[in-house]
């Protein structure tokens, strides 16, 4: 069984973490604020007091961490994981980052002796915890294969796409989609309340129709109550938004729906929304009808 390095102890962070202890793996943990890894250590986890003693004592090191910035931190600083010998070893970053920077960072790793691959997740706290992400990989296929059994705890499926990079793009393409049903089933509850019909019977509607969606049946009661605690904070949804709508100018792709949506989530985390979860779009979406808080200030 191989030994883990885990770097990023966040909301998903720790779950993955504690799944892969469960599952009899070793494993040694960072995190720029060590107080996070106690309930990890605790359970059998090992501190690292570096990237660079995380890779070291790991056969594979895996980063979870907010975006690009971060991960090139982990890398690059003086104890960061390039500075351990990485001949032997696979780093695997599974932060949603985008296509370009990470093949960049696959090659910095690669001249370091080292196997990189992309595997970020779809997939919120929830199925963290129960292990029920879905991988999405990218890199060589020998590489992944090696990784499986510790994807395997992680996740119910891994997809392998293709090379460094095309796991970041898929990431991109569903988080994409997963943005555009929340705003569109947003605007659907923000139409009927305009039209004065019960939100409460409209859910109903929603739940026996063709249109019924897992995403709709774990934001219905967010949305009925308009209490948001974050399973995916709207600002990292709007983070990711950004990355895909990058990529699409720089791949000449036309996709004016999730520019639309992109504008609205942008307001939504000026508005304060940020940390809330990506559901509260539908707040947002409340108040440029003229529903919600912002219009009362006004």
């Amino acid at each position: 069984m191989q030994t883990v390095g885990w770097i990023g102890l966040g909301a998903m962070g720790t779950p993955m973490a504690a799944n892969l202890l469960r599952a009899g793996y070793r494993v040694h943990v960072y995190n720029r604020s060590m107080e996070k890894a106690a309930p990890l250590i605790e359970a059998g986890a090992t501190a690292a007091q570096s990237p660079r003693e995380a890779a070291e004592r790991s056969d594979v090191v895996v980063t979870m961490v907010a975006d690009a910035a971060a991960v090139e931190r982990l890398l690059v600083l003086p104890d960061g994981i390039l500075s351990a010998e990485l001949n032997g070893k696979t780093v695997v970053n599974m932060s949603t980052i985008g296509p370009a920077e990470t093949r960049g960072f696959a090659a910095m790793v690669r001249e370091r002796g080292g196997d990189f691959l992309d595997a970020p997740v779809s997939g919120s706290v929830k199925p963290a915890q129960e292990g029920q992400l879905i991988i999405l990989a990218g890199g060589e296929a020998d590489v992944v294969e090696r990784c499986r059994p510790i994807f395997d705890v992680l996740g119910k499926t891994t997809i392998h796409f293709g090379g460094a990079g095309d796991g970041s793009a898929a990431k991109l393409v569903i988080n994409s989609l997963l943005a555009m049903v929340m705003q569109g089933i947003s605007e659907a509850l923000v139409m009927a309340s305009g039209l004065g019909l019960d939100q409460g019977k409209v859910a109903a509607l929603i739940s026996e129709s063709a249109v019924n969606a897992p995403l709709f049946q774990a934001k219905k009661g967010m949305l009925l109550q308009e209490e948001f605690p974050p399973a995916f904070a709207l600002k990292l949804m709007t983070k990711d938004l950004k990355l895909a709508a990058d990529e699409a100018v720089r791949r000449n792709l036309p996709l004016p729906v999730v520019s639309t949506v992109l504008n609205t989530y942008l307001a939504a985390n000026a508005n304060g929304k940020g940390e809330l979860d990506l559901a509260s779009v539908y707040l947002q979406l409340k108040e440029m009808a003229g529903m919600g808080p912002a219009a009362k200030e006004d």
